[in-house]
């Protein structure tokens, strides 16, 4: 038997539940025994497998049965040297990953269109952060990834760095010479730490692109609940080289790790895992038929574009789509939520579409979809030309404030048109996707203050920022 076909942990929780325990012991909801009524009918449901650590049914802190299992199958799946199941998503992965690595003080080498997890991470761990400017894309308006001359320049000038941190595909599902970054690194010894959230199908291959770990990544992250059939907060973390001292990510993971770690969510990572696991050819020629279907009926519709990933390079269950008409991102996400369409982010030019990992046979309605934003979109006048504005580049950077001083400095709210030139005191997070526009200890250039001023209009929300509305930004005081 193929033992990837087996699902440990979800089997066992369904053993335990076949066998109509009676609780004396937490939660209190006693396997949705209290607070029995029609209206609470789905919660219900989900009650009856929201078990604690009872025999049989093992311990994710210290594991020894049939989480012990489903882990090892993890591992198994994508070729690591250990895998971790995680309950309080990609975000407390990243932070075990950077805390468990980076010593207080060390030069850490960062992407600078990270997660704000990463950030927070790289705050918590009391680096000295060097951020790396990302390339541009001036069709899709969006910034991608790192270049690999400008992580060359960096390890150059930092040769001692702790690490390289890097965000792998970006939110829009663009990739970039990553082999040769993680290259570049190893001569030095360096890790390379890549936040790959929502790459965890790239093991189901091609056209798909090569997953990090496949690359030679050191330690990487997956959000199993964005593009595989896990629950939200459902995550994996794998250590796939020696240069990862293992006992410290079990540590970190065991103080930032919920003590009470949710079932549901772990079976899910387990069911997860055996549904890439299982993910065939003919599944794969499927989803690729489906996806086609999809972007073509959507190239009829004359106020949009649907962009195209640079060589063909990207992950297919990402399709955005850029407005060619008077409508923003924003707009048109908008008029499709008007239609019951409710995609994953807009900003001020595109619209993003995830798509689900579909099996053979399944079906989604993704013709009906295409229907209705042609009719969401009907009569609108075409080729408008949006303002761009493009951030100028940063290269190599540093925060002019490091973290172990921001709180020596009092704090004031200025208008953002008088904040250029002064320290930001708050990271401002469009959210989705999550990366900060300025971080906290940020000097406001002309030009970010100008982007800051554009998505407030276009009515970007914010993570952060709780006086943008007000036209207010807080800045440290120096003197």
């Amino acid at each position: 038997m193929n033992m990837q076909m087996k699902k440990p942990l979800y089997e066992a929780l369904m053993e335990h539940v076949n066998k109509r325990p009676v609780s004396f012991h937490v939660p209190g909801h006693k396997y949705g025994f209290i607070e029995q009524s029609d209206a609470n009918h789905y919660f219900e449901q989900i009650l009856k497998i929201d078990a604690t650590e009872l025999s049989g049914l093992d311990d994710l802190h210290s594991p020894e049965g049939a989480i012990f299992e489903a882990e090892r199958l993890l591992a198994d799946l994508y070729h690591t040297k250990k895998s971790f199941f995680l309950v309080n998503g990609s975000t407390v992965g990243n932070l075990a990953m950077i805390m468990a690595t980076c010593t207080e003080g060390s030069i850490v080498l960062v992407q600078r269109n990270c997660h704000k997890s990463v950030l927070n991470g790289l705050r918590l761990a009391r680096v000295r952060p060097i951020f790396l400017e990302p390339e541009y894309n001036h069709d899709w308006k969006v910034a991608v990834g790192v270049s690999t001359e400008t992580v060359k320049q960096a390890i150059n000038r930092y040769p001692d760095a702790k690490a390289v941190i890097v965000t792998y595909p970006n939110y829009y599902g663009m990739t970039y010479d990553l082999e040769s970054i993680i290259h570049l690194a190893h001569l030095q010894d360096i890790p390379v730490l890549v936040d790959e959230a929502h790459g965890p199908h790239f093991i189901v291959g091609k056209p798909f692109p090569a997953s990090s770990l496949a690359l030679g990544a050191d330690m990487v992250i997956h959000s199993a609940h964005k593009t595989l059939p896990a629950m939200t907060m459902g995550s994996f973390l794998h250590i796939n080289s020696d240069l990862i001292n293992e006992a410290n990510v079990k540590e970190y993971l065991g103080m930032l790790q919920s003590s009470s770690p949710s079932y549901p969510i772990m079976a899910s990572l387990d069911i997860a895992r055996n549904y890439a696991a299982t993910y065939e050819q003919k599944d794969l020629s499927f989803l690729l038929s489906e996806i086609n279907d999809f972007k073509e009926s959507l190239l009829e519709i004359p106020a949009i574009k649907v962009l195209d990933f640079p060589n063909c390079q990207g992950d297919h269950l990402k399709v955005t789509i850029q407005s060619r008409c008077e409508l923003s991102g924003f707009e048109l996400q908008q008029r499709f939520e008007e239609m019951g369409i409710y995609t994953e982010l807009a900003d001020p030019f595109n619209v993003l579409f995830i798509l689900p990992l579909l099996k053979e046979g399944e079906h989604y309605p993704l013709e009906e979809t295409a229907v209705k934003i042609s009719k969401a979109l009907s009569g609108l006048a075409t080729q408008v030309e949006r303002e761009e504005v493009h951030l100028e580049s940063q290269g190599i950077a540093e925060l002019a404030i490091p973290y172990h001083k921001m709180e020596t400095f009092a704090v004031r709210e200025v208008p953002i048109d008088e904040a250029v030139g002064l320290i930001c005191a708050e990271s401002l997070i469009p959210y989705p996707p999550g990366i900060p526009l300025l971080l906290k200890g940020e000097q406001v250039t002309k030009e970010k203050q100008q982007e800051l001023n554009r998505l407030v209009r276009s009515g970007a929300r914010f993570q952060g920022g709780s006086s943008l509305k007000k036209d207010l930004i807080k800045v440290f005081v120096l003197g």
